[in-house]
Protein backbone atom coordinates (compact mmCIF):
# COMPACT_ATOMS: atom_id res chain seq x y z
CA UNK A 1 0.00 0.00 0.00
CA UNK A 2 1.31 3.15 -0.96
CA UNK A 3 0.86 6.03 1.04
CA UNK A 4 0.62 10.20 0.29
CA UNK A 5 3.03 12.02 2.49
CA UNK A 6 2.14 13.77 5.42
CA UNK A 7 3.32 17.37 4.23
CA UNK A 8 2.48 18.34 0.48
CA UNK A 9 5.28 20.14 -1.42
CA UNK A 10 3.34 23.08 -3.25
CA UNK A 11 6.40 24.38 -5.00
CA UNK A 12 8.13 22.37 -7.64
CA UNK A 13 11.97 21.47 -8.52
CA UNK A 14 13.90 24.26 -8.22
CA UNK A 15 16.60 22.30 -10.58
CA UNK A 16 17.29 19.31 -12.90
CA UNK A 17 16.57 18.51 -15.98
CA UNK A 18 14.27 15.36 -18.28
CA UNK A 19 16.52 13.03 -18.00
CA UNK A 20 17.45 13.62 -14.42
CA UNK A 21 14.05 13.41 -13.53
CA UNK A 22 13.54 9.94 -15.07
CA UNK A 23 16.58 8.41 -13.61
CA UNK A 24 15.11 10.22 -10.16
CA UNK A 25 11.85 8.14 -10.66
CA UNK A 26 13.51 5.15 -11.53
CA UNK A 27 15.45 5.25 -7.97
CA UNK A 28 12.18 6.21 -6.14
CA UNK A 29 9.43 3.53 -7.93
CA UNK A 30 12.32 1.16 -5.70
CA UNK A 31 11.39 2.40 -2.76
CA UNK A 32 7.46 2.00 -3.41
CA UNK A 33 7.88 -1.53 -4.06
CA UNK A 34 10.11 -2.12 -1.37
CA UNK A 35 7.69 -0.79 1.54
CA UNK A 36 5.33 -2.67 -0.44
CA UNK A 37 6.91 -5.57 0.06
CA UNK A 38 8.23 -5.08 3.90
CA UNK A 39 3.97 -4.36 4.80
CA UNK A 40 2.93 -7.31 3.00
CA UNK A 41 5.28 -10.07 4.90
CA UNK A 42 3.31 -8.89 7.79
CA UNK A 43 0.19 -11.17 6.53
CA UNK A 44 3.00 -14.26 6.45
CA UNK A 45 4.80 -13.28 9.72
CA UNK A 46 1.03 -13.48 11.71
CA UNK A 47 0.32 -16.81 11.06
CA UNK A 48 3.53 -17.93 11.64
CA UNK A 49 4.12 -16.16 15.05
CA UNK A 50 0.68 -17.03 16.05
CA UNK A 51 1.78 -20.60 15.72
CA UNK A 52 5.56 -20.01 17.52
CA UNK A 53 3.98 -18.14 20.60
CA UNK A 54 0.69 -19.91 21.06
CA UNK A 55 -1.44 -16.82 20.39
CA UNK A 56 -5.09 -16.49 20.02
CA UNK A 57 -6.46 -14.04 17.22
CA UNK A 58 -6.47 -11.00 19.31
CA UNK A 59 -2.76 -11.34 20.32
CA UNK A 60 -1.75 -12.29 16.51
CA UNK A 61 -3.11 -9.06 15.26
CA UNK A 62 -0.71 -7.08 17.80
CA UNK A 63 1.44 -7.08 15.03
CA UNK A 64 -0.86 -5.02 12.85
CA UNK A 65 -1.89 -2.89 15.69
CA UNK A 66 2.06 -1.77 16.15
CA UNK A 67 3.29 -1.73 12.63
CA UNK A 68 -0.07 0.49 11.83
CA UNK A 69 0.03 2.68 14.55
CA UNK A 70 3.64 4.09 13.92
CA UNK A 71 2.26 5.74 11.04
CA UNK A 72 -0.25 7.65 13.62
CA UNK A 73 2.73 8.16 16.09
CA UNK A 74 5.42 8.87 13.76
CA UNK A 75 3.40 10.75 10.73
CA UNK A 76 3.75 14.39 12.24
CA UNK A 77 7.27 14.02 14.01
CA UNK A 78 8.00 12.34 10.48
CA UNK A 79 7.29 15.72 8.46
CA UNK A 80 9.34 17.93 11.14
CA UNK A 81 12.41 16.04 10.36
CA UNK A 82 11.65 16.02 6.87
CA UNK A 83 11.76 19.33 6.78
CA UNK A 84 14.72 20.11 8.37
CA UNK A 85 17.17 17.92 6.91
CA UNK A 86 15.34 17.94 3.44
CA UNK A 87 14.05 14.90 1.16
CA UNK A 88 16.85 13.17 0.16
CA UNK A 89 18.17 13.07 4.03
CA UNK A 90 14.99 11.94 5.04
CA UNK A 91 14.83 8.80 2.55
CA UNK A 92 18.54 7.90 3.43
CA UNK A 93 16.93 8.36 7.58
CA UNK A 94 13.70 6.23 6.81
CA UNK A 95 15.71 3.75 5.07
CA UNK A 96 18.62 3.18 7.79
CA UNK A 97 15.70 2.98 10.50
CA UNK A 98 13.64 0.38 8.61
CA UNK A 99 17.05 -1.61 8.13
CA UNK A 100 17.63 -1.00 11.89
CA UNK A 101 13.81 -2.68 12.78
CA UNK A 102 14.42 -5.80 10.61
CA UNK A 103 17.98 -6.21 12.50
CA UNK A 104 16.19 -6.20 15.92
CA UNK A 105 14.14 -9.83 14.42
CA UNK A 106 17.56 -11.59 14.89
CA UNK A 107 17.38 -10.72 18.66
CA UNK A 108 13.78 -11.04 19.26
CA UNK A 109 14.33 -14.48 17.81
CA UNK A 110 16.40 -14.99 20.21
CA UNK A 111 14.85 -13.94 23.56
CA UNK A 112 11.84 -16.34 22.17
CA UNK A 113 9.53 -12.97 23.34
CA UNK A 114 6.46 -11.96 21.61
CA UNK A 115 7.28 -8.49 22.86
CA UNK A 116 10.47 -7.97 21.36
CA UNK A 117 9.10 -8.48 17.86
CA UNK A 118 6.34 -5.88 18.53
CA UNK A 119 9.19 -3.57 19.44
CA UNK A 120 10.96 -4.64 16.13
CA UNK A 121 8.13 -4.08 13.93
CA UNK A 122 6.97 -0.47 15.64
CA UNK A 123 11.03 0.57 14.96
CA UNK A 124 10.17 -0.76 11.29
CA UNK A 125 7.26 1.05 10.38
CA UNK A 126 8.38 4.10 11.75
CA UNK A 127 11.41 4.23 9.36
CA UNK A 128 8.62 3.02 7.07
CA UNK A 129 6.67 5.86 7.83
CA UNK A 130 9.66 8.96 7.45
CA UNK A 131 10.64 7.15 4.13
CA UNK A 132 7.15 7.56 2.54
CA UNK A 133 6.96 11.00 4.27
CA UNK A 134 10.13 12.18 2.15
CA UNK A 135 9.62 9.86 -0.90
CA UNK A 136 5.58 10.72 -2.13
CA UNK A 137 6.57 14.25 -2.77
CA UNK A 138 8.91 13.36 -5.26
CA UNK A 139 7.05 11.51 -6.95
CA UNK A 140 4.15 14.22 -7.50
CA UNK A 141 6.85 17.10 -8.83
CA UNK A 142 9.09 14.95 -11.13
CA UNK A 143 7.71 16.25 -14.16
CA UNK A 144 4.30 18.81 -14.74
CA UNK A 145 1.12 18.97 -12.69
CA UNK A 146 -1.24 17.15 -15.16
CA UNK A 147 0.75 13.91 -15.72
CA UNK A 148 1.28 13.66 -11.60
CA UNK A 149 -1.56 11.36 -11.16
CA UNK A 150 -0.23 8.92 -14.29
CA UNK A 151 3.08 8.91 -11.58
CA UNK A 152 1.76 8.31 -8.63
CA UNK A 153 -0.39 5.84 -10.22
CA UNK A 154 2.74 3.52 -11.94
CA UNK A 155 4.48 3.96 -8.70
CA UNK A 156 1.93 2.25 -6.46
CA UNK A 157 1.57 -0.65 -9.03
CA UNK A 158 5.19 -1.12 -8.18
CA UNK A 159 3.93 -1.05 -4.53
CA UNK A 160 1.49 -3.64 -5.38
CA UNK A 161 4.33 -5.27 -7.39
CA UNK A 162 6.09 -5.62 -4.10
CA UNK A 163 2.94 -6.97 -2.35
CA UNK A 164 1.93 -9.36 -4.71
CA UNK A 165 5.47 -11.40 -4.77
CA UNK A 166 6.35 -10.67 -0.71
CA UNK A 167 4.30 -13.49 -0.11
CA UNK A 168 5.76 -16.34 -2.32
CA UNK A 169 9.31 -14.78 -0.32
CA UNK A 170 7.66 -15.19 2.75
CA UNK A 171 6.06 -19.14 2.05
CA UNK A 172 9.54 -19.84 0.86
CA UNK A 173 11.98 -18.64 4.02
CA UNK A 174 9.61 -18.39 6.87
CA UNK A 175 7.29 -21.38 6.03
CA UNK A 176 8.62 -24.49 4.75
CA UNK A 177 6.40 -27.09 2.88
CA UNK A 178 4.49 -29.40 4.70
CA UNK A 179 6.14 -29.05 8.18
CA UNK A 180 4.28 -27.26 11.11
CA UNK A 181 5.67 -24.44 12.74
CA UNK A 182 7.33 -25.22 16.01
CA UNK A 183 6.07 -23.95 19.61
CA UNK A 184 8.47 -21.60 21.52
CA UNK A 185 11.44 -21.02 17.86
CA UNK A 186 10.66 -17.88 15.69
CA UNK A 187 14.43 -18.42 14.38
CA UNK A 188 12.56 -18.77 10.89
CA UNK A 189 12.21 -14.93 11.06
CA UNK A 190 15.59 -14.35 10.76
CA UNK A 191 17.17 -14.53 7.49
CA UNK A 192 14.75 -13.31 5.57
CA UNK A 193 14.40 -10.08 7.83
CA UNK A 194 18.75 -10.20 7.94
CA UNK A 195 18.46 -10.33 4.18
CA UNK A 196 15.89 -7.16 4.10
CA UNK A 197 18.23 -5.10 6.35
CA UNK A 198 21.03 -5.43 4.00
CA UNK A 199 18.91 -4.70 1.12
CA UNK A 200 17.61 -1.57 2.65
CA UNK A 201 21.14 -0.58 4.09
CA UNK A 202 22.26 -0.89 0.50
CA UNK A 203 19.49 1.33 -0.62
CA UNK A 204 20.31 3.92 2.03
CA UNK A 205 23.89 3.88 0.63
CA UNK A 206 22.75 4.76 -3.21
CA UNK A 207 20.39 7.26 -2.02
CA UNK A 208 23.28 8.97 0.17
CA UNK A 209 25.29 9.54 -3.10
CA UNK A 210 23.19 10.26 -6.13
CA UNK A 211 21.99 13.28 -7.36
CA UNK A 212 18.51 13.77 -6.77
CA UNK A 213 16.53 17.12 -7.82
CA UNK A 214 16.29 19.81 -5.18
CA UNK A 215 12.71 20.48 -3.91
CA UNK A 216 11.63 23.90 -2.83
CA UNK A 217 9.75 23.29 0.22
CA UNK A 218 6.76 25.45 0.85
CA UNK A 219 4.69 23.72 2.71
CA UNK A 220 2.17 24.44 4.84
CA UNK A 221 2.63 22.84 8.14
CA UNK A 222 -0.14 19.96 9.34
CA UNK A 223 0.78 21.50 13.07
CA UNK A 224 1.44 24.96 12.71
CA UNK A 225 -2.16 27.41 13.75
CA UNK A 226 -5.50 26.42 13.74
CA UNK A 227 -6.13 23.27 11.31
CA UNK A 228 -8.85 24.56 9.46
CA UNK A 229 -9.11 21.47 6.77
CA UNK A 230 -11.56 20.29 9.46
CA UNK A 231 -14.29 22.49 8.38
CA UNK A 232 -14.63 20.20 5.45
CA UNK A 233 -17.20 18.16 5.98
CA UNK A 234 -16.25 15.50 2.96
CA UNK A 235 -12.39 15.50 4.16
CA UNK A 236 -13.72 14.31 7.68
CA UNK A 237 -16.04 11.56 6.04
CA UNK A 238 -13.35 10.73 3.68
CA UNK A 239 -10.59 10.12 6.83
CA UNK A 240 -13.02 7.75 8.21
CA UNK A 241 -13.21 6.30 4.19
CA UNK A 242 -9.25 6.09 4.85
CA UNK A 243 -9.40 4.59 8.43
CA UNK A 244 -12.07 1.85 7.47
CA UNK A 245 -10.31 1.39 3.99
CA UNK A 246 -7.11 0.50 5.06
CA UNK A 247 -8.87 -1.51 8.27
CA UNK A 248 -10.66 -3.56 5.91
CA UNK A 249 -8.13 -4.28 3.33
CA UNK A 250 -5.43 -5.00 6.05
CA UNK A 251 -7.75 -7.12 8.33
CA UNK A 252 -8.46 -9.46 5.63
CA UNK A 253 -5.04 -10.07 4.24
CA UNK A 254 -4.09 -10.79 7.65
CA UNK A 255 -6.11 -13.52 8.33
CA UNK A 256 -6.26 -15.29 4.88
CA UNK A 257 -3.42 -17.77 5.59
CA UNK A 258 -5.46 -19.11 8.44
CA UNK A 259 -8.49 -18.80 6.60
CA UNK A 260 -7.36 -20.78 3.48
CA UNK A 261 -5.95 -22.94 5.98
CA UNK A 262 -9.90 -24.32 7.62
CA UNK A 263 -10.96 -27.46 6.75
CA UNK A 264 -14.02 -26.37 5.16
CA UNK A 265 -12.44 -23.86 3.03
CA UNK A 266 -9.03 -24.82 1.25
CA UNK A 267 -7.94 -27.32 3.63
CA UNK A 268 -4.16 -26.15 2.46
CA UNK A 269 -0.99 -26.21 4.56
CA UNK A 270 -0.02 -22.91 5.66
CA UNK A 271 2.68 -22.60 3.27
CA UNK A 272 0.74 -23.47 0.26
CA UNK A 273 -1.94 -20.65 1.33
CA UNK A 274 0.49 -17.85 2.38
CA UNK A 275 1.61 -17.99 -1.53
CA UNK A 276 -1.99 -17.79 -2.57
CA UNK A 277 -2.03 -14.52 -0.77
CA UNK A 278 -0.52 -13.52 -4.05
CA UNK A 279 -3.72 -13.35 -5.82
CA UNK A 280 -5.15 -11.17 -3.14
CA UNK A 281 -2.56 -8.67 -3.89
CA UNK A 282 -2.51 -9.29 -7.21
CA UNK A 283 -6.04 -8.13 -7.84
CA UNK A 284 -5.00 -4.83 -6.69
CA UNK A 285 -2.15 -4.35 -8.64
CA UNK A 286 -4.54 -5.52 -12.14
CA UNK A 287 -7.24 -3.51 -10.92
CA UNK A 288 -5.18 0.06 -10.50
CA UNK A 289 -4.43 -0.16 -14.04
CA UNK A 290 -7.55 -1.17 -15.04
CA UNK A 291 -9.40 1.41 -12.52
CA UNK A 292 -6.84 4.14 -14.26
CA UNK A 293 -8.24 3.13 -17.51
CA UNK A 294 -11.66 3.46 -16.63
CA UNK A 295 -11.65 6.35 -14.69
CA UNK A 296 -11.14 8.61 -18.29
CA UNK A 297 -14.34 8.04 -18.73
CA UNK A 298 -16.40 7.68 -15.56
CA UNK A 299 -16.14 9.38 -12.39
CA UNK A 300 -14.02 8.52 -9.30
CA UNK A 301 -17.30 8.22 -7.15
CA UNK A 302 -19.08 6.03 -9.45
CA UNK A 303 -15.94 3.60 -9.58
CA UNK A 304 -15.62 3.85 -5.77
CA UNK A 305 -19.18 2.99 -4.94
CA UNK A 306 -19.37 0.26 -7.50
CA UNK A 307 -15.96 -1.39 -6.17
CA UNK A 308 -17.54 -0.83 -2.78
CA UNK A 309 -20.05 -2.67 -3.28
CA UNK A 310 -18.78 -5.67 -5.09
CA UNK A 311 -16.16 -6.00 -2.26
CA UNK A 312 -19.26 -6.08 0.09
CA UNK A 313 -21.06 -8.88 -1.62
CA UNK A 314 -17.62 -10.85 -2.63
CA UNK A 315 -17.15 -10.83 1.67
CA UNK A 316 -20.82 -12.05 2.37
CA UNK A 317 -20.43 -14.52 -0.29
CA UNK A 318 -16.93 -15.62 1.55
CA UNK A 319 -18.77 -15.71 4.69
CA UNK A 320 -21.74 -17.70 4.12
CA UNK A 321 -20.37 -20.20 1.87
CA UNK A 322 -17.34 -22.73 2.02
CA UNK A 323 -14.94 -24.63 -0.06
CA UNK A 324 -13.56 -22.82 -3.33
CA UNK A 325 -16.55 -20.34 -3.70
CA UNK A 326 -15.68 -18.97 -0.32
CA UNK A 327 -11.62 -18.94 -1.57
CA UNK A 328 -12.20 -17.00 -4.34
CA UNK A 329 -14.16 -14.97 -3.26
CA UNK A 330 -12.50 -13.86 -0.28
CA UNK A 331 -9.45 -13.22 -2.79
CA UNK A 332 -11.25 -11.39 -5.68
CA UNK A 333 -11.72 -8.99 -2.58
CA UNK A 334 -8.18 -7.56 -3.22
CA UNK A 335 -9.01 -6.58 -7.24
CA UNK A 336 -12.28 -4.43 -5.65
CA UNK A 337 -9.71 -2.84 -3.66
CA UNK A 338 -7.38 -1.07 -6.12
CA UNK A 339 -8.56 2.25 -6.65
CA UNK A 340 -10.19 2.51 -3.35
CA UNK A 341 -7.22 4.56 -1.27
CA UNK A 342 -6.00 7.03 -3.84
CA UNK A 343 -9.80 7.47 -4.99
CA UNK A 344 -10.94 8.55 -1.73
CA UNK A 345 -7.89 10.19 -0.73
CA UNK A 346 -8.42 12.34 -3.88
CA UNK A 347 -12.17 13.12 -3.27
CA UNK A 348 -11.43 13.91 -0.10
CA UNK A 349 -8.95 16.79 -1.07
CA UNK A 350 -10.94 17.72 -3.69
CA UNK A 351 -11.80 22.01 -3.28
CA UNK A 352 -9.80 22.04 0.26
CA UNK A 353 -7.41 25.14 -1.92
CA UNK A 354 -4.82 26.37 1.02
CA UNK A 355 -5.68 23.75 3.31
CA UNK A 356 -4.67 20.92 1.04
CA UNK A 357 -2.08 20.05 3.11
CA UNK A 358 -3.41 20.16 6.33
CA UNK A 359 -6.01 17.58 4.50
CA UNK A 360 -3.26 15.66 3.28
CA UNK A 361 -2.11 15.08 7.22
CA UNK A 362 -5.57 14.53 8.23
CA UNK A 363 -5.77 11.78 6.07
CA UNK A 364 -2.25 10.01 6.31
CA UNK A 365 -3.07 10.08 10.26
CA UNK A 366 -6.40 8.31 9.18
CA UNK A 367 -4.22 5.23 7.95
CA UNK A 368 -4.10 3.99 11.34
CA UNK A 369 -7.01 2.23 10.75
CA UNK A 370 -4.98 -1.02 9.62
CA UNK A 371 -3.74 -0.75 13.70
CA UNK A 372 -7.18 -0.94 14.62
CA UNK A 373 -9.62 -3.21 12.65
CA UNK A 374 -8.01 -5.98 12.18
CA UNK A 375 -7.41 -5.98 16.27
CA UNK A 376 -11.14 -5.55 16.92
CA UNK A 377 -11.67 -9.00 14.00
CA UNK A 378 -9.33 -10.56 15.72
CA UNK A 379 -11.19 -9.98 19.02
CA UNK A 380 -14.30 -11.01 16.81
CA UNK A 381 -12.61 -14.67 15.27
CA UNK A 382 -11.84 -15.40 19.38
CA UNK A 383 -14.98 -14.32 20.02
CA UNK A 384 -17.97 -16.02 17.45
CA UNK A 385 -15.08 -17.43 14.68
CA UNK A 386 -12.69 -16.51 12.16
CA UNK A 387 -15.26 -16.76 9.06
CA UNK A 388 -18.39 -14.48 10.60
CA UNK A 389 -15.31 -12.33 11.94
CA UNK A 390 -15.13 -11.02 8.29
CA UNK A 391 -18.37 -9.45 9.08
CA UNK A 392 -16.59 -6.26 10.09
CA UNK A 393 -14.79 -5.57 6.59
CA UNK A 394 -17.91 -6.04 4.97
CA UNK A 395 -19.34 -2.97 7.53
CA UNK A 396 -16.13 -0.93 6.24
CA UNK A 397 -16.78 -1.33 2.49
CA UNK A 398 -20.67 -0.08 3.40
CA UNK A 399 -19.34 2.96 4.60
CA UNK A 400 -16.63 3.36 1.69
CA UNK A 401 -19.44 2.92 -1.03
CA UNK A 402 -22.12 5.58 0.83
CA UNK A 403 -18.54 7.70 0.81
CA UNK A 404 -18.87 7.03 -3.11
CA UNK A 405 -22.29 8.19 -3.40
CA UNK A 406 -22.90 11.03 -1.03
CA UNK A 407 -20.26 11.65 1.25
CA UNK A 408 -17.65 13.10 -1.39
CA UNK A 409 -19.49 15.88 -2.36
CA UNK A 410 -17.51 18.82 -1.57
CA UNK A 411 -18.69 20.97 1.48
CA UNK A 412 -17.95 22.21 4.59
CA UNK A 413 -19.86 22.45 8.03
CA UNK A 414 -22.37 24.49 8.24
CA UNK A 415 -21.32 27.57 11.34
CA UNK A 416 -23.56 28.43 13.93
Amino acid sequence: MSVPSQPQVSAAIATGHTGQYRFALGALTSLFFMWGFITCLNDILIPYLKGAFELNYTQAMLIQFCFFSAYFVVSVPAGKLVGKIGYQKGIVTGLLTAGIGCMLFYPAAESGIYGVFLFALFVLAAGITVLQVAANPFVSVLGSPETAPARLTMTQAFNSLGTTVAPFFGAMLIFSEGSTVEVGNASATQLPYLMLAAMLASLALIFAFIKLPQLSNTTEEVTTGEIKAWQHKHLVLGAIGIFVYVGAEVAIGSTLVSFLHQPDIGNMTEAQAAKLIAYYWGGAMVGRFIGALVMQKISGRTVLAFNAACAFALVLIAVFSSGQLALWSILAVGLCNSVMFPTIFSLSLNGLGKQTAQGSGILCLAIVGGAVIPLFQGMLADGINLQLSFLLPALCYIYIAYFGLKGATPQRFKSN
